[in-house]
């Protein structure tokens, strides 16, 4: 712990350091660094009155606020994680979050959100051990809480290795998980995120996308890490997100296709001055309403990222001219390529990608068989299939689906599918394996083709050995009108049960 800082250490310095600079801008409050230390340290001794120990868990459900940030750093003074939950979700979603987590204490908003909230609060088993502090109501307010807490910073040192912020990842598998990012992970992605988007305490940025979610939260740390100004809006307005950019001179912002369109709609006439903020060139009328961004991440963006590695795991700005259409892997994070015993593949060759370092999370909250699997043999298993090429840049394949086990190799439907899918008469496609009394299982390719086009089942194979090792090819081809689907995701379950799927390695008889 002598080398290396908290999230709350980093807080104190620039309390020292930048005492006077804007540290977080949320409607008409204002605070300076030292102003944010003092409030983080009364509400780190008032949840510490509350009896918030090492290892609770502190939940947030409401949209953008500074307070998010307070409740990180008081929690990080105490060795309390904290969790942003989806504000969008059902009450059902809302009350598996509430039981799976079982937090200390719960901040929640009234406005959009109050009937879902309180509904998830009666049906939930875990709600009635936490204290709940409303964050937008005169009810137990959030603001007389941290106001009775005690305003010296009196806190021992905490493991950098802690767990921060717990966040949910996507439901692949049926459940979400929460994963446990550390203080060490956060900071040490931010200092890579402001490098690469040059993130100076000069630097401004608009919190105006969800921050349940990193591709908000990662520029919103690395601000804070730089010692800049975050910026907060609860919820996307184009209006109110031109005045903020313009009032505050914001440098940055998380803004979607959809929410550019409406803020060109909104400027048509120029009413507002958003040339501080830096953006991609666009359509004409947004690169001359903006300027144009030309740090090495905006010049070269994205790569290979996900929540549990904290972000960025590979980016495309570290390879001029790569092979690989994901870039290399960040300096602070080591990866290998390896097959399903663990076993590194050979450039060229698709496996699992794995990773270590100091940005990859604790693990999943509660999910201890999940972290045998995930986190085996000292790496984390992203269960994403990559190709290194022989420039040592990375090719992201596709999710590592149900492996096809075909005599001695291994085939991954994602790989057979993107071959397919560059067929010009294929409109979507599907693969599954078939058991096989010779092979264990053998290929079969579903097809939907493109409206007027024609392809029979030799083309469609044919087609596939070209692309990759002939192993990997269908041995069969099924053409169907569209394939059948479960929300946005292809219904694999049910193709097995049309089309005689099964015998994947390790599935259950």
């Amino acid at each position: 712990m002598l080398h290396s800082l908290t999230l709350a250490d980093v807080l104190r310095e620039h309390a020292r350091s930048w005492p006077r600079q804007t540290a977080a801008v949320d409607g008409d409050v204002r605070l300076g660094y030292r102003d944010l230390h003092t409030r983080v340290t009364k509400l780190a001794h008032a949840l510490a009155e509350h009896g918030v120990q090492p290892g609770d868990r502190l939940l947030w459900m409401g949209q953008n606020s500074a307070r998010i940030l307070e409740l990180l750093l008081a929690g990080g003074m105490l060795g309390a994680g904290l969790c942003c939950v989806n504000w969008r979700q059902t009450a059902e979603e809302l009350a598996f979050v509430l039981d799976d987590l079982a937090p200390a204490v719960v901040v929640w908003q009234e406005a959009e959100i109050g009937d879902a909230v309180r509904e998830a609060r009666a049906t939930s088993r875990a709600a009635a051990s936490a204290r709940w502090l409303a964050h937008d109501t005169e009810q137990d307010p959030y603001e007389t809480f941290l106001d009775g807490g005690a305003p010296y910073d009196d806190f021992e040192t905490r493991d950098p290795a802690e767990t921060a912020m717990l966040l949910y990842t996507a439901a692949f598998a049926g459940t979400p998980n929460a994963a446990m990012l550390s203080h060490q992970a956060i900071i040490t992605q931010s200092l890579v995120m402001a490098h690469a988007a040059d993130i100076t305490p000069e630097y401004t940025y608009l919190n105006s996308g969800p921050m349940f979610h990193l591709a908000t939260l990662m520029t919103t740390f690395a601000t804070f890490v730089v010692g800049g100004t975050n910026v907060f809006t609860p919820r996307v307005d184009a209006a109110e997100l031109c005045r903020l950019i313009e009032a505050e001179g914001c440098n940055g912002a998380f803004l979607m296709g959809p929410t550019i369109r409406q803020i060109l709609e909104v400027n048509r006439d120029g009413r507002y001055d958003l040339k501080s903020l830096r953006s991609h060139a666009g359509k004409p009328a947004w690169t001359d309403m903006t300027t144009v961004d030309t740090s090495p991440f905006a010049r070269n963006p994205a790569g290979y990222g996900q929540t549990e590695v904290m972000g960025m795991m590979t980016m495309n700005l570290l390879a001029t001219r790569p092979q690989g259409s994901h870039g290399r892997a960040v300096p602070v994070v080591q990866t290998r390529i390896v097959d399903p015993d663990d076993r590194e593949v050979a450039d060229g060759e698709v496996g699992e990608l794995v990773a270590r370092g100091p940005t990859v999370m604790n693990g999943y909250w509660n999910r201890p068989e999940l972290n045998d699997e995930r986190l085996r043999g000292g790496w984390h298993h992203t269960n994403d299939l990559a190709r290194r090429e022989p420039d040592g840049s990375i090719t992201f394949i596709g999710p590592k689906t149900r492996l096809i086990k075909s005599a001695a190799e291994n085939i991954y439907p994602a790989e057979v599918e993107q071959a397919l899918a560059r067929h010009p008469a294929v409109a979507e496609c599907a693969i599954i394996g078939v058991p096989d009394p010779r092979w264990t299982q053998s290929v079969k390719a579903i097809v939907a083709l493109r409206e007027g086009e024609v392809a029979t089942e030799h083309d469609i194979i044919e087609h596939v050995r070209g692309q990759i090792a002939s192993y990997k090819k269908p041995r069969s081809v099924e053409f169907v009108d569209r394939l059948p689907r479960n929300g946005f995701a292809i219904d694999y379950d049910e193709l097995d049960a049309r089309f005689g799927g099964g015998g994947y390695p390790g599935a259950r008889p």
